[in-house]
């Protein structure tokens, strides 16, 4: 793939996941009703990182224990709370205006490149294992 075409593909995948959020009402205050400020997006930073982290967790106890998913049980579990963490850290790169797509992009060249990253290198003795 094309670094244009993985750009896009991320930025349309947070554009979509931000607008679902919002369309629920997750990005509103729920005291006000408003649309959420910068600032208190940026203060909810921490916040949405743990669900992200939560959602990482429930798939690795689907993992551990081989479970099906309760709401789409013909899915295994582990790949169902992988696709809700991607769905929010899309959502999360969107709320804070990150240009996810183009980060994505230019890590994946720069680990292309790396040294370390290469398969005789993690073979060697002190390579990374994983």
């Amino acid at each position: 793939m094309k670094k244009y075409e993985i750009q896009d593909a991320a930025t349309v995948l947070a554009i979509c996941c931000y607008d679902a959020a919002k369309q629920a009402g997750w990005h509103h205050d729920q005291r006000t009703g408003l649309l959420r400020t910068c600032q208190q997006n940026h203060e909810l930073f921490p916040v949405r990182l743990m669900l992200i982290v939560s959602e990482l967790a429930e798939a690795m106890e689907g993992h551990r224990k081989s479970l099906k998913d309760d709401h789409l049980p013909h899915r295994d579990m582990a790949e169902v709370e992988l696709a809700d963490a991607v769905i929010r850290i899309f959502d999360l790169a969107g709320a804070m205006h990150y240009d996810i797509g183009g980060a994505i992009a230019e890590k994946l060249a720069y680990n292309a490149q790396r040294a370390d990253h290469k398969p005789e290198a993690r073979a060697a003795a002190g390579g990374k294992a994983y």
